[in-house]
């Protein structure tokens, strides 16, 4: 099956990266990130199921694949709980979401045979450029920041580690929908737990975490279902890039509630992103 970017797709996956940002920016703002999660598990828990009994389980093919991308899963979200702890919004979102498109081209290169044009390629670098510079566009790195951005660097290798993977798996699955279920209901029941074992009852509903939980985990299933989906479409770095877009609008939202600086340096990074989706729409 050729797959090749559709006006359609392009569309649904930039969508994906607003939805993305939105949860990340729940996340950032609640006081215990461990409960946050714990919610968003609860909302896996209970979302997966009913899909799951209209859909069935993914085809054989892709039911291993899906234990690892949930187990992966895990690794990303405890990353980036801890990017989060240790650093700013409008500068650890960035560094996680801008180091992964380059790593995902050498992933689907290597493991699916993909190689994007010359143009999307240019797309792609100029796009991981301009996500590069929103996350200096705050200013340079201290030593006191190092930690936070090896949090950061770390969560970029673990969405690139699952984004192949999963693109691997959600061709084979059958239904991008069941699939999306499957590795859900997988990763939810951790949070849960570690947050029961670790956390006293009134923690769970302190700081109107309860209602911002589940927001968060219905908009990252929504989010990331659309990405999959996008994966049986088009090729698997095309859809990296694009869904990392939503740096943009993370860098709107840290502006506006989090009193981030959003000056010319964060414009002018904003238009190499810009530039970078043109040419892998080209």
């Amino acid at each position: 099956m050729q797959r090749e970017l559709t006006a359609g797709v392009l569309l649904a996956v930039l969508g994906a990266g607003v939805l993305h940002a939105c949860w990340n920016a729940i996340l950032k703002a609640v006081s215990d990130r461990l409960v946050a999660f714990a919610w968003m598990g609860v909302a896996f828990v209970l979302a997966a199921p009913p899909v799951l009994a209209v859909t069935g389980l993914p085809a054989r093919e892709a039911i291993v694949l899906g234990v690892v991308s949930a187990a992966i899963h895990v690794g990303y979200d405890f990353s980036l709980m801890n990017a989060y702890r240790l650093g700013s919004f409008n500068q650890m979102y960035p560094v996680a979401r801008g180091s992964s498109p380059l790593l995902v081209a050498l992933g689907a290169a290597l493991f699916v045979g993909e190689r994007p044009s010359a143009l999307s390629l240019a797309g792609i670098v100029v796009l991981a450029a301009g996500l590069t510079s929103l996350a200096l566009s705050s200013g340079r790195f201290n030593r006191s920041e190092l930690p936070a951005l090896g949090a950061a660097l770390l969560t970029g290798v673990t969405i690139a580690t699952y984004s192949v993977i999963d693109g691997v798996a959600v061709r084979h699955s059958g239904n991008a929908l069941s699939y999306t279920a499957f590795v859900f209901l997988l990763e939810g029941p951790v949070f849960v737990l570690s947050a029961a074992v670790r956390r006293r009852p009134a923690g769970w509903v302190a700081d109107r975490v309860a209602w911002r939980g589940v927001l968060a985990g219905l908009l990252s299933a929504a989010a990331y279902g659309i990405v999959l989906w996008a994966q049986t479409r088009a090729p698997l770095a095309v859809v990296s890039a694009l869904r990392e877009t939503g740096v943009l609008s993370a860098a709107v939202i840290g502006a506006l509630f989090f009193k981030e600086r959003f000056g010319a340096r964060r414009l002018g990074a904003a238009a190499v992103v810009a530039l970078g989706v043109m040419l892998i729409g080209l």
